[in-house]
């Protein structure tokens, strides 16, 4: 990963999950699972307004909403019982909202990997948040064009 890249927030994120033991990361995980903001009035109940994340098991949809200033709004809808996913969507919404859309597109791919969960949850859970992570970016390309 290249350090220089990674914006402030999601290199605090990664920084506080990697000065923990592997099995507090987990707790952490579920401590941004409880953290993830509601939606806006405007998509909560509107599944149809977001996109679906078919690369996680659970009913996962984003939104990400770009202003006139180029700053990016992330959003995401996880269920209460899917904690892991819920935590990865909490990382992603905090970490990319209020970036400028340039930062957002220069975040690293392999950030979901970066930090320190791999043994700790399945890969497939890890691919889910890269595929959070990369529809992120391609809505971030698509409404900032």
């Amino acid at each position: 990963m290249t350090e220089t890249l990674l914006p402030d927030a999601l290199r605090e994120i990664r920084e506080e999950f990697l000065e923990l033991a592997e099995p507090e990361r987990l707790q952490l995980l579920l401590e941004f699972s409880q953290d993830l903001p509601a939606v806006p009035p405007e998509y909560d109940g509107h599944p149809e307004m977001c996109e679906r994340v078919a690369e996680c098991q659970s009913p996962v949809y984003i939104v990400v909403d770009v202003d006139g200033e180029g700053r990016v709004a992330m959003h995401a809808t996880a269920p209460a019982e899917a904690p892991t996913t819920r935590g990865f969507a909490s990382i992603l919404v905090q970490g990319l909202t209020g970036l400028t859309a340039k930062e957002v597109l220069a975040v690293p791919d392999d950030y979901p990997q970066s930090i320190g969960l791999m043994r700790a949850v399945s890969p497939l859970r890890i691919a889910g948040m890269t595929g959070m992570l990369m529809r992120a970016k391609r809505q971030v390309r698509a409404k900032s064009a």
